[in-house]
């Protein structure tokens, strides 16, 4: 299989998936002519349609999508083709039943829906690669086709399917050897577990092992991430050196390693929806209405850090919000202005495309109610309006983003192995019950800390952060927040204890270095490897019902201040205490800590801080912030996001997240992406409600010292 390149983004792509097949009546041109007026330079097309594509077994219908093709080529539009695998037409459903995918084992999934088959069965393989084949090579060298996104969202199911389950078996046998040895590693004595025979392993079913749990759940992502990569060689068959090949990534799927799926790729690609209207207010706090979806503009930004962290290269968004996206019940359009604001969230994060789902909102099926950039009158409206002065104004910024990378402050360290096995054994609780998200809430409780500090992230996988070093780690990136890091090997363990002795400033969250590579409970004084940099230990934790306040003489704290569903029970070793919580019996133990160590500190978090909390540890732990140079005086709701531009040219996105006019004075002479204008130093500017601004300051020598490092470097570090 041909390897994967890295596409170099020209311009911001700027679009929505577009399928004429489903609309009532012809009517593509004005279709295509609309995008046009609204500044669209790209669409997404064919991937969820197989049954248009083949209608009965051998019978192909591959020319009706040419007319969308050629009408967006002569327009201008660009266009990325998708392969049809996600959604199996019905005659492959009735004649072939045994690819139906098994949610539990011997039950078929009933069909009806979309990914109901099991990828891995080689009858379905057979009939997937035709189809690929067939749209692929057809349309390949079509010249508005520019890039393939194979497949759809992988990774939704957990295949408990016998042949999925032999080689779960045969997986474990290579890994381990001898059962033996699986015995001794996963404590099978317990419960009278232990196996003579690799034949006696249970089904996953009734499982409740956490051992268990995270093999089966690697070897899931490992199915998924093979999948993609077999399609992307078959694509990359017919493909051109200029043309891309993509999946777009629904994060949350259960069976998804990002990191390891995206290596097979040319550039990472995903779909972050997220809650709009009061959601994207910065002075207010709403829960989440889905696990799918984000609340707030922290967990809104943490999924643009998701996707850059995949590669740590620019990535594309194949699905955002138009209008309203959900179930019918869930009907909450953006206030205006939250579209731009939103959009130019997604590019100061490095989005080198933002593409809407979808073109005109469906009459029929299941997403009747998932608003697209038409209503369903198909007729512009407000949305359409408001989406057509973002495509005005990337038609503006041209090229000036070429080249971008985001800035970072500090780093947080994402395990998708701690996701996992805190799914399976929530340390949090919600509603009486388990909370399964424990890893997202305690991760996003620090990531929302450090946006609202004014600070800028970037999020490392593990693999990615050993891959670089200690010492460059510390150099690249002066703080390093670890939250909930339970799954950890002991070499990933010291490297946090080198990267602060060599000067770096880590900080640690609840049930970081608690459990090794297999979730087990680490046979150690907590935290383990790390207790002595630390300068503290714990051996009693506690969950919380209701927050517990917090003070502090070290750190300035709102009063609302907080300590929220977990306290470790830290005992100084010589640490110092920075936070104390307010509580007749929590009050024993330090909620932070801190301690010189080498070069470097270790700070522990011994608690799921509360907003306000998260946020000023993180202006304490980041006192240094590349938006300072800025507006060093802004304030929430405001927010600064930059990157830069291979010539040092620094762009800057300011946004108001609030039904507000705000202001805030700009330190350096700034030019306005929008008209061109440019406004002297230390000016006031006036941002109205759910405003937003690009602006570009010219390179200086201060900024040569503190340029965040091209992603070429760090492709090199992975290597």
């Amino acid at each position: 299989m041909p390897s994967p390149h890295s596409y170099e983004p020209a311009r911001v792509l700027f679009g929505a998936a577009y399928y004429a097949e489903y609309h009532r009546s012809e009517r593509t041109e004005e279709d295509l002519d609309l995008m046009v007026k609204a500044g669209f330079s790209v669409i997404r097309v064919g991937e969820s349609v197989w049954s248009t594509w083949e209608p009965r077994e051998g019978e192909f219908d591959l020319e009706w999508l040419q007319p969308v093709l050629d009408g967006a080529h002569r327009r201008g539009i660009r266009v990325i083709l998708g392969t049809p695998t996600y959604a199996v037409p019905p005659w492959l459903q009735t004649a072939y039943p045994e690819i139906a995918a098994e949610r539990e084992t011997g039950r078929r999934m009933p069909w009806g829906s979309r990914q109901e088959a099991d990828f891995t069965h080689p009858a379905f393989r057979y009939f997937a690669e035709r189809i690929i084949r067939k749209v692929v090579g057809r349309y390949a060298q079509h010249q508005a086709v520019i890039g393939f996104q194979v497949d759809n969202e992988p990774g939704l199911e957990l295949f408990h399917n016998r042949g999925v389950f032999t080689r779960f078996v045969r997986w474990l046998e290579r890994r381990y050897g001898d059962v033996d040895t699986l015995n001794r590693e996963w404590g099978l004595t317990y419960w009278s577990h232990r196996i003579a025979d690799w034949s006696e392993l249970w089904v996953p079913d009734g499982n409740s092992l956490p051992q268990y749990d995270l093999e089966w759940r690697r070897f899931q992502a490992e199915q998924t991430t093979e999948f993609i990569a077999w399609q992307a060689g078959i694509v990359r068959e017919y493909s051109t050196p200029s043309q891309f090949v993509t999946t777009c990534l629904a994060y949350p799927r259960p069976a998804v390693e990002d990191r390891e799926l995206t290596a097979s790729l040319d550039i990472a690609a995903g779909n972050p929806y997220y809650a709009m209207q009061d959601h994207l207010d910065l002075t207010k706090h709403e829960s989440a209405q889905t696990h799918w979806t984000t609340s707030g503009v922290g967990g809104f930004f943490r999924q643009a850090d998701r996707l850059f962290s995949s590669k740590q290269e620019r990535f594309l968004v194949t699905e955002t919000n138009a209008q309203s996206i959900g179930q019918s019940f869930m009907n909450l359009p953006p206030w205006p202005g939250q579209l731009q604001a939103a959009a130019l969230g997604l590019v100061s994060r490095g989005a080198a495309m933002v593409e809407y789902w979808h073109w005109h909102t469906l009459p029929y099926g299941t997403e009747t109610y998932w608003g697209g950039v038409l209503p369903h009158s198909l007729r512009p409206g407000r949305v359409y309006d408001e989406i057509a002065e973002i495509g005005h104004l990337l038609q503006r910024v041209g090229t000036a983003l070429d080249g971008y990378i985001p800035d970072a402050d500090a780093a947080l360290l994402w395990s998708n192995d701690s996701r996992w096995a805190l799914e399976f054994f929530p340390a949090l609780s919600r509603d009486g019950g388990p909370d399964r998200q424990t890893y997202e809430h305690i991760f996003d409780a620090f990531h929302t800390g450090l946006v609202e500090s004014g600070a800028q992230a970037r999020i490392l996988h593990v693999e990615q952060a050993k891959a670089i070093g200690a010492g460059e780690l510390a150099e690249r990136f002066p703080t390093l927040v670890v939250p909930a890091l339970y799954v950890a090997d002991d070499e990933t363990l010291d490297l946090l204890g080198e990267y602060a002795s060599t000067g770096g400033h880590l900080v640690m969250g609840p049930r970081t270095a608690y459990g090794d590579e297999l979730a087990r409970a680490r046979i150690a004084v907590a935290p383990d490897r790390l207790a002595g940099a630390a300068g503290l230990h714990y051996d009693e934790y506690s969950n919380l019902e209701t927050p517990v306040m917090v003070s502090s003489s070290v750190i300035e704290l709102d009063e609302d201040a907080s300590a929220t569903a977990w306290i470790d029970g830290l005992i100084s070793d010589g640490a110092d205490e920075i936070v104390s919580y307010r509580h007749p019996r929590f009050g024993d133990f330090p909620a932070v800590t801190s301690k010189a160590h080498g070069d470097g500190r270790v700070t522990v978090v011994g608690t799921v801080p509360s907003r306000s909390l998260a946020a000023a540890l993180m202006r304490w732990a980041v006192p240094k912030r590349v938006a300072d140079e800025l507006a060093p005086e802004r304030n929430t709701p405001l927010t600064v996001t930059s990157g830069r531009m291979p010539d040092g040219t620094r762009a800057w996105f300011l946004i108001n997240w609030s039904g507000e006019e705000r202001q805030v004075r700009l330190l350096p002479t700034t030019r306005d992406v929008a008209d061109g204008s440019e406004s002297a130093p230390n000016a006031l500017h006036m941002l109205p409600a759910w405003s937003s601004r690009i602006l570009l300051t010219e390179p200086s020598d201060r900024d040569e010292g503190d340029l965040v490092p091209s992603t070429t470097e760090e492709r090199e570090g992975r290597r």
